[in-house]
């Protein structure tokens, strides 16, 4: 990586020696004088100290390292003729220094955990011949998850997240493998608890990779709405082609394939992650006497949300597989991912929380759509767009949200603040599956759609008694935490 001239050493003056090509001495061969000592040589004007500012039509790098770490570089003065930068804002955040390796190792660590829950179910269901059984042993899993993620994202935040993330990895990469042989030799019940229960700790690999978006583009408010939204469109796509891939491999191959599959490729990802040092957030040595972040102010409403927003997701797909089957959801999936990504192209809100209601509002309409097609129409054909229309709210919901959660929370603890949000989503999906499973039984699958629509306006009620009490005076864009440590808005 090119450093920047401003972190080179000043040269110190060279004597010139005395040559045919010296412009200061006449051309032509230069006569021995033996009896005499050669005069000492007189320093050329010309080997003055190097200017350290650069050219002002200089294209300096967009990051250059200074201090032994990355930092924004100045750009190119007005009128430069540097090299031309990308219009797609995506093209332009892939080129960030590092940022693709660690993207690439992120999204492999990613997918499995859109694969490990249903290999669980296909796998202990198909053996044990019970999925009440199966539905316990993920729900003990999700409800270990929800304990154990923010202690390990605080250690993560504390000690690094190389140190952290690889060890946390292969103890849950253990638990899973455990899983399957207790399965395979047909184990007593609760050893298949105890093994999936080891696999909380997985780290966030999500909220990790964010970590990372905020540090290099930290003071650049338009770049990390780009990252964020495409995170989060990752998520989307992982979440959509995760079960897809877990189901085809346990029907294709044998039932515990997708565990093994999934385990296999959760270790990659975090090794290959891990691997990229050059762009990890330095850790913080002031963390381990911060308060949690569940203190900060703004910080629980926001959690309120996540949780109603959560209960949106767990409702909506159980609603869905009852109403029409599992494969249906990947047209949610889909219409999140797609906006996800437009939305990462818009130019960020100056009012994020504005914002946050305006997206909790339409999530709240558009979830009317399955319900009024499910009302008046039992036709596939007709709530399949609904469906698609009804994930368009979803991504820039969770893209505005995870905003205003990196802005609330200080910068040293950014994996354990996005780790309590990640928590606060997996608690409202377990409570919108049953509510939403609740209402199926008892009213029919046309009136369960109401259980989406309903979550959604609770989240839209609570962000609102949250934006009437935590009202910020400012109107003009925020900065980034790692511009402003130590506080945010909420």
């Amino acid at each position: 990586m090119p450093i920047s001239p401003a972190a080179r050493p000043e040269t110190a003056p060279r004597a010139v020696p005395s040559h045919p090509a010296d412009p200061t001495r006449p051309a032509g061969p230069i006569p021995a004088v033996p009896s005499r000592p050669a005069a000492p040589t007189r320093p050329v004007p010309s080997a003055r100290p190097v200017r350290a500012d650069p050219p002002a039509h200089s294209s300096t790098p967009l990051f250059a390292v200074a201090g032994g770490q990355l930092a924004a570089a100045p750009r190119s003065a007005p009128g430069s003729t540097g090299p031309r930068r990308s219009s797609n804002p995506y093209l332009r955040l892939l080129a960030t220094p590092g940022a693709r390796a660690f993207t690439a190792g992120n999204l492999i660590a990613r997918l499995p955990m859109g694969m490990l829950g249903v290999s669980a179910i296909i796998m202990i269901a198909g053996s044990r011949g019970s999925y009440a059984l199966a539905g316990a042993v993920t729900a003990t899993g999700l409800a270990a998850t929800a304990v154990v993620a923010p202690f390990t994202a605080r250690l993560v935040d504390r000690f690094g997240q190389a140190r952290v993330a690889v060890p946390a990895t292969a103890l849950a990469v253990l638990g899973s493998l455990a899983l399957v042989l207790c399965v395979r030799h047909d184990a007593p019940a609760w050893t298949l608890f105890a093994a999936y229960a080891a696999t909380a700790t997985t780290p966030n690999t999500g909220g990790m990779s964010r970590a990372r978006w905020a540090h290099l583009h930290r003071g650049d408010p338009a770049a990390l709405h780009t990252a964020n939204s495409f995170e989060q469109a990752a998520d989307e796509l992982c979440f959509m082609l995760g079960p897809v891939l877990a189901a085809t491999l346990c029907g294709a191959l044998f039932p515990e394939a997708g565990t093994v599959v999934g385990a296999v490729l959760l270790m990659t990802g975090v090794l290959i992650f891990a691997a990229q040092r050059a762009t990890e957030p330095p850790v913080t040595l002031g963390t381990r006497t911060v308060a949690s972040p569940l203190r900060t102010p703004g910080v629980p409403a926001l959690l309120a949300v996540f949780l109603a927003t959560g209960a949106v997701f767990g409702a909506l797909e159980v609603v869905s597989i009852a109403h029409a089957g599992g494969a249906i959801l990947a047209l949610q999936a889909a219409g999140s991912c797609a906006a996800g990504l437009v939305y990462g192209s818009l130019r960020p809100a100056r009012d994020v929380r504005r914002r946050l209601l305006l997206c909790l509002a339409a999530m709240t309409a558009l979830m009317s759509l399955p319900l009024l097609a499910a009302a008046g129409s039992a036709s596939l054909p007709v709530l399949a767009p609904c469906l698609l229309l009804a994930g368009a709210a979803t991504a820039p919901t969770m893209v505005t949200g995870m905003t205003l959660v990196q802005r609330a929370t200080r910068p040293e603890q950014l994996n354990e603040g996005m780790t309590l949000s990640v928590t606060a989503l997996l608690g409202g999906i377990a409570a919108g599956a049953a509510a939403g499973g609740w209402l199926v039984e008892h009213a029919g699958t046309a009136t369960g759609y109401a259980a989406p629509m309903s979550a959604a306006a609770l989240a839209l009620a609570v962000a609102v008694a949250a934006t009437a009490t935590t009202a910020s005076p400012h109107g003009s864009p925020e900065a980034s935490p790692a511009a402003r440590p130590g506080r945010g808005a909420s």
